[in-house]
């Protein structure tokens, strides 16, 4: 009799609990985004497609500019409205400003202490204050303005070995690749890595290196099933700059008239007697405009780096419960014809109207913002100048470029850039 009354009232306090869970998960839950309806266990898995931000894009069109989904047990909420992302990272931007805890971040990222992957708080207001002061300062950046000087001069060198006279063929997309390594490595360790084994003084180091990054790329883009989501891929791993680079080649070369007037500027500002310097881009707001219009169709990352919330907050009128994945899907508020005018069409000139640019999100918003915006700035503009300067530029045959994209997270092209250039005369009075 005993046994079966403390086996009663311990079923009857088993039930008190989970009844009293689900009365505060509903009341927690309640008021969520609108979405798709979750399966136990997965959630809403099932549902995704690659790439992302074309899925996303399409739920948003569904259930509205903020909309919810279940990654397993875990909420995410997606932001997909310029007006919420203003609300999110202005109103709620301290409250926002967590990243999430995944596999990824512990076991690369030296257990979340790096400043993309840590938490908000003292370490990482140090680390910003670091980054921001000293690592990535306006000051700093243009301290290392010889390197990019000289790795640019070296790629030039290279196209222009084949097309002094005539127009080459010419493969971009490793090429683009190989020169934005070597800038980042030569700024941190001063050496080079990438590139033909005759230009770099250590080959075998330089090939154990390029194996370790190979295999560390591979291991930080696996999908954990504790993840939910291969997170470290939105992480510029895959070189922001050198896939920049490549959709502005990719657009100019579809759209004659405007590397026609992007040439123009540059051979009215600059000529043909010397090269394109750094001191001169404040003279160059075209070629700043194709940049930004690049980054406005093309962010390197689609769906900017997710925030994590550390307390309930209200956005648009929907409940988001702490420890909600937010994402933001920048490349399909960037192409929103609501925002845009001509959304999906690449016209540099949209950014001569004042206001325009500040409707950017390609580096994010508020505190945790991408602290590498003026050097991805700098660094494509005055590469993307220099190959205008010194070469002329054709597509391979008559049919545009094709626009297909890697179908992860990072926006990338999915088949390699080739072209056709031909060296102009300001090459040869300047360059050995």
């Amino acid at each position: 009799m005993a046994t079966f009354t403390l086996f009663l009232y311990s079923s009857l306090f088993l039930i008190f609990l989970i009844t009293l869970k689900l009365l505060f998960k509903t009341k927690r839950f309640k008021n969520l985004p609108p979405g798709p309806p979750p399966l136990p266990i997965i959630g809403n898995l099932n549902l995704l497609e690659k790439p992302l931000h074309r899925f996303f894009q399409t739920m948003s069109k569904k259930h509205g500019d903020v909309f919810s989904l279940w990654f397993g047990s875990r909420l995410a909420v997606v932001i997909s409205s310029p007006t919420a992302f203003q609300e999110c990272f202005t109103k709620h931007d301290v409250i926002l400003a967590n990243r999430p805890k995944n596999l990824s971040g512990k076991h690369i990222f030296y257990n979340y202490t790096t400043v993309g992957s840590c938490s908000y708080g003292e370490h990482w207001r140090n680390l910003r204050r670091i980054v921001a002061t000293d690592v990535l300062s306006s000051q700093r950046i243009l301290s290392f303005s010889g390197i990019r000087k000289d790795e640019t001069h070296r790629l030039v060198q290279k196209l222009a070995k084949d097309s002094s006279s005539e127009f080459a063929p010419v493969e971009l997309t490793s090429t683009f690749r190989d020169m934005t390594y070597n800038n980042m490595m030569r700024m941190i360790a001063g050496k080079r890595y990438y590139g033909e084994d005759s230009e770099l003084k250590d080959v075998d180091e330089a090939k154990e290196f390029r194996e370790t990054v190979t295999e560390l790329l591979k291991l930080a883009g696996v999908s954990n099933k504790a993840d939910y989501l291969p997170f470290l891929k939105w992480f510029d791993f895959e070189d922001s700059s050198g896939a920049t680079l490549e959709w502005a080649f990719c657009n100019l070369l579809n759209n004659p008239e405007v590397l026609k007037k992007a040439k123009d500027e540059l051979d009215t500002q600059i000529g043909q007697d010397r090269l394109l310097n750094e001191a001169d881009l404040p003279k160059l707001p075209y070629l700043k405009y194709i940049v930004q219009e690049t980054l406005r169709l093309y962010p390197p990352a689609p769906l900017l780096i997710p925030h994590v919330s550390s307390e309930d907050i209200t956005v648009e009128g929907f409940n988001i419960p702490s420890d909600t994945l937010v994402i933001v899907n920048g490349w399909g508020m960037q192409r929103d014809p609501k925002f845009w005018s001509d959304a999906t069409s690449f016209k540099p000139e949209r950014f001569e109207k004042e206001g325009e640019e500040k409707k950017l999100i390609a580096f994010g918003l508020g505190r945790r913002a991408c602290p590498g915006e003026f050097m991805a700035m700098h660094g494509v503009s005055f590469t993307l100048g220099l190959l205008i300067q010194c070469f002329d530029w054709k597509r391979v045959s008559a049919e545009e470029i094709d626009m297909e994209e890697q179908t992860w997270f990072n926006l990338t092209k999915l088949l390699p850039l080739k072209a056709m250039c031909k060296t102009r005369p300001v090459v040869n009075k300047n360059l050995k």
